[in-house]
């Protein structure tokens, strides 16, 4: 070796201890994304199931988690297609569900919409984040709900955007005023967010809110998003106003799929359809198109579900009348004060509701400090009240609905 010249004399490597091991850095764009209906409080929840407890969770509007099935025709239809399904499709979607899409479009009352304006994705959240992508360069504005789904806020602030903040009220039944969000807009500002009926607020905005809406967007040339992925959850008579049967002069898009309607949120299936002035968009909606390329194509055997739900009997709108059946008759046993609208039984389990949860995610859940018989008591406490609510549902008129 010593009369190698190019021979080198390497130190082994050293061992780093994970004292002394430097933190991996996290990118500085996510600093700032919350999503809390999967954070802390979930995570607590699961602490509580490990420790025996019965957890009913609605951080996530997940049906099937309680027992409301997909419908049999739309199973049926992806069963029958999964030869179908095996490879790639198209990267705005297979065309029996863009074409589907465009057929409700027509229903609605929406005019100008062809299946080249739809995009089929992976849920709505997929779209969500590809749409603000494609639009928001940083320090980009966009105007949205408080409280909102927080994924809308998480997309804005990924792509290094600012979310900005109209306000819903509880005083105002949580619609918004159309004034204030007119001067919220900014030169800053690319897009207004409208969620209706709003999630989580469950409020549906009437017509001439929605009206509103249209006007701020087309006066200021911004891009109109609607996320309607609730737009056939109606209670009380509630009459739901597709944005995209008002807005003309500027670009809307309209967010819907099959995870709450049709209950299907496994499927993993959504939509985006663009209406409204289209001809300055060719740019944005190019890159929209790339960034679908990018991820091939969205699940195959969900979409073909898709002709199956919107062609077919709309099971939903029994479920809601079903609602409104137990809520008339709820509403009758009000308390005798009645401060609130909500229903006097529904106001009971509210406020049982949160001293629970108060104790549990404050750590002072009793059966957890009492000894192991108590424990055991109350755990089949909790089975009793659970197999008493299971009774009650096969029973009910849900249950031979939602099969």
């Amino acid at each position: 070796m010593r009369g190698d010249s190019n021979a080198r004399i390497t130190a082994p490597p050293m061992r780093v201890s994970p004292e002394s091991s430097p933190t991996l850095p996290v990118a500085r764009h996510l600093h700032m994304v919350r999503y809390e209906i999967r954070g802390p409080l979930a995570r607590r929840a699961q602490e509580l199931e490990r420790d025996g407890y019965e957890v009913i969770k609605l951080n996530i509007g997940n049906p099937a988690a309680f027992g409301f099935r997909t419908p049999e025709t739309m199973r049926i239809a992806t069963i029958e297609n999964l030869s179908e399904a095996e490879g790639y499709c198209h990267q705005k979607g297979i065309f029996p569900a863009r074409e589907a899409v465009v057929m409700d479009t027509q229903t609605q009352g929406i005019a100008g919409v062809t299946a080249e304006d739809v995009f089929i994705g992976n849920g709505v959240s997929e779209l969500i984040l590809m749409t603000m992508e494609a639009l928001l360069e940083p320090g980009d504005e966009v105007v949205m709900p408080a409280p909102d789904y927080p994924l809308w806020t998480a997309a804005v602030v990924i792509t290094g955007g600012k979310p900005v903040y109209y306000s819903c009220r509880p005083e105002a039944g949580f619609i918004p005023d159309p004034d204030e969000i007119a001067r919220l807009v900014t030169p800053r500002c690319k897009a207004l967010v409208l969620i209706n009926p709003n999630n989580p607020t469950g409020a549906v905005y009437p017509r001439e809110v929605v009206e509103r809406f249209v006007q701020i967007a087309e006066e200021n040339q911004i891009v109109l998003f609607s996320d309607e992925i609730y737009n056939r959850i109606l209670y009380d008579g509630a009459q739901h106003v597709p944005v995209a049967t008002l807005c003309r002069d500027t670009l809307c898009a309209t967010f819907g799929g099959l995870s709450k309607v049709y209950r299907a949120c496994g499927f993993r299936t959504g939509w985006v359809f663009f209406s409204g002035r289209k001809d300055h968009a060719t740019d944005y909606l190019n890159c929209l198109e790339l960034l679908a390329s990018l991820r091939l194509c969205a699940n195959v055997p969900g979409q073909w579900a898709v002709q199956t739900a919107l062609g077919g009997v709309q099971s939903i709108y029994e479920l809601t009348r079903c609602a409104d059946r137990q809520l008339s008759i709820v509403r009758r046993q009000r308390v005798r004060h009645g401060a609130a609208r909500a229903p006097a039984r529904a106001r009971r389990a509210g406020v049982f509701l949160q001293r629970r949860l108060q104790n549990a995610f404050s750590g002072d859940v009793p059966a957890r400090r009492g000894d192991a018989a108590q424990r055991l008591r109350a755990h089949r406490r909790t089975a009793r009240r659970m197999e008493v609510g299971r009774a009650r549902y096969r029973t009910s008129p849900w249950a031979t609905v939602s099969r």
